[in-house]
C-alpha cells in the first residue's frame, strides 16, 4: 500500500510539473512565469525526495539541498529584476 501511494504521489507531482511547464511557456505575464519556475524547482525537490525513498538511499539528500538553494537564488534574482530592472548594481553610490 505504501509503495502504491509513493508511485501515485510521484505521478501527481510529475503531472503538476508538466502543467507548470505549460504555464511557464504560455504564461500571460512575467510574474506568472517566475512563480511557475519557482514551483518547478519545488517539484524537482519533491520528485528527488520521492525517488530517494523509492530507491531506499540517502545519496540524493545533497542534490535536494542543491536544487533548493538554486531555486531560492533564482527566485530572488527574478524578483529583484522584476522590481528594479537589473540584477547586479554596478554603482551603489548614485542611488
Amino acid at each position: 500500500m505504501f509503495e502504491f501511494i509513493i508511485w501515485i504521489s510521484l505521478a501527481l507531482i510529475a503531472s503538476s510539473s508538466l502543467l507548470l511547464m505549460i504555464r511557464l511557456i504560455k504564461g500571460p505575464s512575467v510574474p506568472d512565469r517566475a512563480i511557475s519556475l519557482d514551483a518547478i524547482g519545488i517539484n524537482l525537490v519533491g520528485i528527488t525526495a520521492i525517488m530517494s525513498i523509492v530507491l531506499d538511499t540517502s545519496a540524493f539528500l545533497d542534490i535536494i539541498l542543491l536544487i533548493g538553494i538554486l531555486a531560492f537564488i533564482g527566485t530572488v534574482s527574478i524578483a529583484k529584476f522584476l522590481e528594479k530592472g537589473e540584477i547586479i548594481e554596478n554603482d551603489r553610490n548614485n542611488q
